[in-house]
């Protein structure tokens, strides 16, 4: 479009003239178009994930009690095979839900009890799974820990998990190492120490300082013979440093590497010595309530409480499952938080108000979601567990087991 030059001139005073608040015009809409940006993505990510995880959790779940049944050599490796694939799929899941949420309102960590030995034993054996496939040496070694704690157990293990699938990933022949110590910190606090030792290809001291840039690997040689998409180490140090510790690197080219990761955690009273059971070793029978609407949930549910020692009675509904809490009889219920008619929080509420011992069962909850604004909710309306899907059979059988203990003191 032509204009005039008299014209021009117009727009030229009119833009020195009123430059300065046109500026600060335009920039309003793009910080206010922002945030509704970021929530739309939050929003998106999390259904993902929440899809993801459905199928997820019975993959998960079965695969570890496939794991812990009598199997042959060769098919237990392949269960193995199966349930290290679905738990990086989970935790590829859950982190990256956590760099956008992080990258928009900084990551926030869940306090929750748990055993950090079973959880340590779990990364070691995920680690000698790893290794075996490869025909690479593995050496677990799992020093004094404390019976209980409380800290976010799912991010951290998600963390070591990463950890330890960088150093078989980056090790072909030789050694994988894997260490934990615990120490006092300040205010009562515990310090634990996780640290993985390999034998691999080593890093320079200038590619050690890529490592923690977002999608940067060490090396565009590394990137070329190992690929992954450079955020691993991004997210372990963050949920490290979020927990009050951090992760260093000690690395030299063709010499291997090691990799510290602490973090601190709470002590947490330890209702007995076998509060900590792993699936399979449950000590006393519960009769459970658990409302999924889900059919393969069901399924699922079942299958690993029946692994457990405990008998199940399934409702598909939060109404149903009020109605039959109401009725008595059970230790425990199982609530999944997406419900339809009522959800899982306001069952758990009406279960909490009902007469007598029926509103005392202990409540564990179960949800796609593990942000902390979802676990404050379910603690506020009852809920004496929280569990992320997918819910790991020997995290329930903790839980399971505490409740257990409560009952028989």
């Amino acid at each position: 479009m032509a204009v005039s030059r008299a014209g021009a001139k117009g727009m030229a005073k009119r833009k020195k003239a009123g430059g300065k608040a046109r500026k600060t015009e335009t920039r309003r809409p793009k910080s206010s178009g922002r945030l509704p940006a970021v929530r739309a993505m939050e929003a998106a990510l999390a259904g993902v994930a929440h899809d993801i995880r459905t199928p997820l959790t019975g993959i998960v779940a079965l695969a570890e009690l496939l794991s812990a049944s009598d199997l042959g050599t060769r098919e237990r490796g392949w269960a193995d095979a199966i349930k290290s694939g679905a738990d990086h799929l989970a935790q590829i899941v859950t982190l990256l839900v956590d760099a956008v949420r992080a990258d928009a309102k900084g990551l926030v960590i869940r306090e929750e009890p748990f055993s950090p030995r079973l959880l340590a034993e779990s990364v070691g054996e995920a680690l000698a799974a790893r290794a075996g496939n490869k025909s690479v040496a593995a050496e677990i070694f799992i020093g004094e820990m404390p019976a209980l704690v409380t800290g976010d157990a799912l991010r951290l293990r998600a963390a070591l998990e990463n950890l330890a699938d960088n150093a078989v990933k980056f090790t072909r022949e030789g050694s994988v190492r894997f260490d934990t110590t615990v120490t006092k910190a300040v205010r009562a606090r515990m310090r634990l120490t996780f640290t993985f030792t390999d034998t691999g290809i080593g890093l320079a001291p200038a590619d050690v300082k890529r490592l923690f840039k977002p999608f940067a690997q060490a090396n565009e040689d590394v990137a070329r013979r190992y690929g992954g998409a450079g955020l691993g180490l991004v997210f372990v140090r963050r949920i490290a440093r979020a927990m009050g510790g951090d992760l260093t690197v000690a690395s030299k080219p063709g010499k291997g590497s090691t990799f510290t990761l602490t973090a601190l955690v709470k002590p947490a009273k330890a209702v007995s010595s076998d509060a900590a059971t792993a699936p399979g070793g449950t000590p006393s029978s519960l009769t459970i309530l658990c409302a999924e609407d889900n059919p393969y949930g069901r399924v699922v549910m079942n299958t690993i409480l029946k692994e457990l020692g405990h008998r199940a009675d399934f409702v598909e509904s939060g109404q149903a499952a009020v109605k039959a809490a109401a009725q008595g009889g059970y230790d425990a219920v199982l609530m999944d938080v997406a419900l339809p008619d009522i959800d899982g929080l306001e069952a758990t509420r009406r279960i909490q108000a009902l007469p007598g011992k029926a509103g005392q069962v202990p409540v564990i909850g179960i949800s796609g979601r593990g942000g902390p604004d979802h676990e404050r909710a379910a603690r506020a309306a009852g809920m004496n567990f929280y569990l992320t899907k997918p819910v790991s059979p020997s995290r329930l059988a903790e839980a399971l087991a505490m409740i257990a203990a409560r009952l028989r003191a």
